[in-house]
């Protein structure tokens, strides 16, 4: 969705210009309307192909989780099934089976009992596949209070304040209770300890995240479950738990077999994850999985006819590309678990080598540092008075580097940090060069006599790490 904010100025009131080339003659076209008739092909590229330069370089956008490096091999994938509606599986069978292929591999990636009879679907990124589990917590809680001739009008999810801002979307949008646990302390995560007493008979699940936007951090799904299981014990009252796995759920498999957090607990109903983020797909594709047909309520989901025989199908978009899905199968064939594994494993050492560089130099105190996540977040310490992170992420843009900052959610607004993402695509020959940059930004900074920028020049460059509607009370 473009938003109109009404910004006019010199330059967006004249029409869109382009020199000439070799023959051609001067062109100018309306910035804000179509032009009446056509152009030539090669002119009209080079319209938008002069605007998009001024974008910023994504390989060295570290604020950004989403891919920005891909196979070549899978971006011609992505290319011949550029026409392919993913939805119509009918006219698209093969397209079709390679989804269901994925699902069933995240199925034993996962640890699920019966990889055979999960129940999954790709959406269009981890949002919607957040908004999908929501939306399944919900029905499922509604069936049974109505079961037991019990309200079913007041549901409620218990999350931490750090979770990205989809789930506030979905509280929004579906009309749930959103039950943030505040941050407290040096805890910049959701604990047992912590979600248990937010949760109540109205309750419809409890988020647990893994791979947090903030500083990428784990949340102890095992340890949530656990405390979960006692308060059924002691109440009665059973809350499931999604394991939003944006990040983590493509990392953990690889980097943290030993850790238990998908469908080995038993109270984890739904995981979803995203196939562009550390899935290593080009925007946009995300993946949900059910634990079984009993976590995902059966009147959400749509049936279609494949190839004379049931495809159930549960999305919010009718419309999506089938080229992300191609090539997420493509990625898993070509990479399979050790190529994921090591590529993951790259991106591990290349963020705690950096992390502990950056603690190095003396400026800055690391919140997190990269060993779970690959993404680490840092601060200002102490006693550091000439300059603000946000300075320092302003710096770092003149050189070229994305590097967000931002404050911490309510009852932390007053911790302000920096966040790396490292992907794959970002090694240590980059890492080095952004370390040189750092040195060079903080020597400049050093002479400044107190900060020149806070918060409010930050904009929204923080990627889901906050609250984007400044009228409402609440995560900012």
């Amino acid at each position: 969705m473009a938003l109109n904010h009404g910004r006019r100025d010199a330059r967006t009131s004249r029409d869109v210009e382009l020199n000439p080339i070799f023959s051609r003659e001067p062109v100018s076209v309306p910035r804000y309307a179509m032009p009446e008739g056509p152009m030539e092909p090669d002119t009209a590229y080079q319209l938008v192909h002069d605007e998009l330069m001024l974008d910023g370089n994504a390989r060295l956008n570290l604020a950004t989780f989403v891919t920005t490096w891909a196979d070549p091999h899978a971006l011609r994938l992505m290319a011949e099934c550029a026409d392919k509606n993913m939805i119509d599986k009918d006219e698209y069978p093969q397209t079709a089976e390679l989804e269901l292929r994925c699902v069933h591999m995240l199925a034993r990636l996962w640890h699920a009992e019966d990889p055979r009879h999960v129940i999954g679907c790709s959406t269009t990124g981890s949002s919607e596949a957040a908004m999908l589990a929501g939306l399944a917590l919900k029905r499922r809680w509604q069936q049974r209070r109505r079961a037991e001739g019990k309200s079913a009008d007041r549901p409620n999810l218990v999350m931490g304040a750090n979770v990205q801002i989809c789930w506030e979307k979905f509280a929004e949008y579906f009309e749930v209770e959103p039950r943030y646990v505040p941050l407290e302390g040096d805890r910049y995560h959701l604990t047992a300890e912590t979600a248990l007493p937010h949760c109540d008979e109205n309750t419809i699940g409890v988020v647990a995240v893994l791979g947090s936007t903030f500083d990428g951090s784990y949340e102890p799904v095992a340890a949530i479950a656990a405390a979960l299981d006692e308060l059924q014990e002691r109440t009665g009252v059973d809350v499931p738990v999604h394991v939003d796995g944006a990040s983590g759920a493509m990392i953990a498999p690889f980097l943290d077999p030993d850790l238990e957090w998908d469908f080995r607990v038993r109270r984890v109903a739904s995981i979803n994850t995203s196939g562009h983020k550390y899935g290593l797909v080009m925007p946009g594709v995300g993946w949900a999985l059910w634990r079984d047909a009993e976590a995902l309520p059966d009147d959400l989901v749509f049936h279609v006819n494949y190839l004379g025989g049931d495809m159930p199908t549960f999305a919010l978009n009718f419309s999506r590309p089938g080229a992300q899905v191609v090539a997420q199968y493509y990625t898993f064939l070509r990479l399979g678990v050790e190529g994921y594994r090591r590529v993951q494993q790259t991106c591990r050492d290349v963020a705690t080598r950096l992390a502990a560089r950056i603690a190095e130099l003396g400026a800055f105190e690391l919140l997190t540092d990269g060993s779970e996540a690959p993404v680490f977040a840092f601060r200002v310490k102490e006693g550091v008075d000439a300059y603000s992170v946000f300075d320092v992420s302003a710096a770092l843009r003149e050189r070229g580097w994305l590097v967000p900052a931002y404050t911490f959610p309510k009852d932390r607004e007053d911790l302000a940090v920096l966040r790396i993402v490292v992907r794959n695509g970002f090694g240590h020959d980059l890492a080095d060069l952004l370390l040189e940059d750092l040195r060079r930004v903080l020597e400049r900074l050093e002479r400044q006599h107190a900060p020149q920028r806070s918060a409010e020049d930050a904009g929204g460059f923080a990627h889901g790490a906050e609250t984007r509607n400044p009228r409402r009370a609440g995560r900012h």
